[in-house]
């Protein structure tokens, strides 16, 4: 029996990389999912597809995590698609790498405004939609948040900041059955990093030679710790950032 049957899931940014992974672990697990995306259509819609082949339900919906009414029509969607909202994943991120002398005012609130706006935002809708029963939001964080490495002052003050909101609003909605946790991911074999040369570079070789487990992480390797969070097996954590990446901190 699947652990999630009758649950209904939104991920953010979940058309390509460890958003995908989650959307599709959450649905093999047996909930329904809202599959948000930005700008890739094409690429959320054949997420959709990889669910529904393999027997599940789901929805690819256009929204941008930084804009309020977007966030809404996310949640709306979730309602008239599949009666509710039981599970919020924030995913959506962007990151750019760069110097300090580089940095700009529009990088730092593009990234701002995605990576932190957009968990705020989403968190303050999914508490107007959980029922009696409560439920679950998992943010997506970065070892860079606790190790930040050279040229990555930005992204890691975001995902710092996604960790304090995940502890904040655990205290705050534990009350009304609201578990929210963090999963820090280390280097992850994704889009993301291939666009930026991190994958088969050797700043990965270098990574994997610092990682006890002795090799890069992969998408799925996320997934399954979200999906275990979401889950009623999960049900007496909350507040907690699960760092998954191989032992490299």
């Amino acid at each position: 029996m699947s652990s999630l049957n009758g649950k209904v899931a939104i991920v953010t940014g979940a058309s390509k990389g460890i958003g995908a992974a989650i959307a599709k672990g959450l649905a093999a697990a047996g909930a329904a999912v809202v599959v948000n995306y930005a700008s890739s259509q094409e690429g959320a819609e054949r997420v959709v597809a990889a669910i529904a082949d393999a027997g599940g339900r789901a929805v690819a919906v256009k929204g941008d995590v930084a804009q309020a009414a977007d966030v809404r029509g996310l949640f709306e969607a979730a309602k008239s698609s599949f009666g509710g909202v039981d599970i919020l994943v924030n995913n959506a991120g962007v990151f750019q790498f760069e110097p300090l002398e580089a940095v700009t005012e529009a990088e730092f609130h593009r990234e701002f405004d995605t990576n932190v706006l957009g968990v705020v935002l989403a968190i303050q809708e999914a508490a107007k939609h959980f029922g009696p029963a409560g439920g679950s939001v998992i943010n997506i964080s970065s070892v860079a948040s606790s190790n930040p490495q050279p040229n990555s002052l930005v992204y890691a003050a975001t995902k710092a900041a996604v960790d304090s909101i995940t502890l904040s609003m655990s205290r705050e909605l534990g009350a009304r059955h609201i578990r929210v946790n963090a999963i820090a991911p280390g280097g992850v074999d994704t889009e993301g990093l291939q666009r930026v040369g991190i994958v088969g570079s050797e700043h990965e070789q270098a990574l994997v030679a610092v990682t006890p487990l002795g090799r890069f992480g992969q998408p799925d390797d996320i997934a399954r710790v979200a999906v275990f969070l979401a889950s009623d097996e999960a049900g007496w954590v909350t507040g907690e950032r699960i760092t998954a990446s191989g032992g490299w901190r």
